[in-house]
């Protein structure tokens, strides 16, 4: 059999998502048939990868596509999680070997052209083989919950209507949401690109402007009611016209590294999964992660009012979704029909992301 073409691999691999795009991993070539995974998180600036899970399910993705991307060239992948190392910079050692009966995964296909949709979706309700096909991409360790109705779909949005407002009152939040944006473009190989993001242009050029200066949002917010706009260009709308939303909860709480990437490995299956489907997908994490400050008794924000809706967030959560305060969940999201979007995040090019020289790490920004 011909080497392998590991570049093809990582190529592939590098489409995985990752929180706003932070793209948190580089790689380095080991050998003929061997990969290292060189992991890195965002927590010390963004409030959104709490404890590093975020990133370490992206993670997971990254090693899901790698896995796909390997059946290509008839190819298994394994892995295994380097032990002793700094939690926020984690090695993934792979291995790769031939497997002359493999054939590609059908997931293949949909690796690159899978993407998010922030904007309306049509909202006929998802069909019970289509459910069926996301429960069943998640694996046997996760339960898939979805909520498709009209009502259930008013009370999802209502659930990220006032989860936004946290996101968007919180200081710790700011320094995020001023770094994620790349203004002005259709398309970026590193953030989001502001025509992807979901609001109309006069929004989006007043976002801009307010972004600039936390005492701008602070004051927005407080005398002119500046959550309201975009809480319902992003939030409210695409709550109710999709076809439905969606939660994965893992049957046994996900609590070490390896838990976590085994969680991003379920929602990547799960993502391409829409797409094969023809679905449209957007993530809706925040409540999900605010939900997780809230059962470890973490401090969201040095402001109590921040703290106090967070966790009435968290208890509209787990009645939206009928589970207890203590019940596991690790992701939720929407899908629903439509056109796909016409502006997307890019990637890191394959030779910006490989490590050639002696560093473990590179922070992705």
């Amino acid at each position: 059999m011909a080497d392998l073409d590991l570049r093809r691999m990582l190529d592939l691999g590098r489409w995985a998502p990752s929180g706003d795009n932070t793209q948190p991993w580089r790689f380095r070539i080991t050998g003929a048939r061997t990969v290292e995974v060189l992991g890195s998180d965002t927590r010390s600036w963004c409030l959104y990868d709490y404890r590093g899970i975020p990133s370490r399910m992206a993670h997971g993705a990254l090693l899901e596509t790698l896995r796909i991307a390997a059946t290509e060239q008839q190819a298994r992948m394994g892995w295994r999680l380097r032990e002793g190392g700094d939690e926020t910079a984690p090695v993934y050692e792979i291995g790769f070997e031939p497997a002359d009966a493999l054939a590609p995964d059908p997931l293949l296909p949909f690796v690159e052209s899978r993407c998010v949709q922030r904007r309306p979706m049509r909202t006929p309700a998802l069909t019970s083989a289509e459910m069926a096909a996301l429960t069943e991409a998640a694996g046997p360790d996760y339960h898939v919950d979805f909520r498709t109705g009209a009502r259930e779909r008013l009370e999802v949005a209502k659930l990220l209507w006032h989860s936004a407002r946290v996101r968007l009152i919180c200081p710790e939040a700011y320094e995020t949401h001023r770094r994620i944006i790349e203004w002005g473009v259709r398309f970026s190989k590193d953030r989001i690109p502001e025509r992807a993001v979901g609001v109309d242009s006069l929004t989006a050029r007043l976002m801009r402007w307010v972004l600039a200066d936390w005492k701008r949002v602070d004051f927005l917010n407080t005398y002119l009611a500046g959550t309201v706009m975009p809480r319902i260009q992003l939030d409210l709308i695409p709550g109710l016209a999709c076809a439905g939303h969606f939660l994965i909860r893992p049957r046994q709480p996900a609590r070490s590294d390896r838990e976590q990437v085994q969680a991003g490995m379920a929602m990547q299956r799960v993502w391409l999964t829409a797409a094969r489907l023809g679905l449209g997908f957007q993530p809706e994490m925040t409540p999900v992660i605010f939900r997780w400050y809230v059962q470890d008794g973490q401090a969201l924000s040095a402001r109590a009012p921040v703290n106090a809706a967070a966790a009435a967030v968290a208890e509209r959560f787990n009645d939206v979704w009928s589970v207890s305060a203590e019940a596991p969940a690790v992701f939720m999201g929407r899908v629903g029909r439509g056109a796909p979007p016409t502006s997307r995040s890019l990637r890191l090019d394959l030779d910006d992301l490989i490590v050639v020289d002696g560093h473990d790490t590179v922070e992705a920004a």
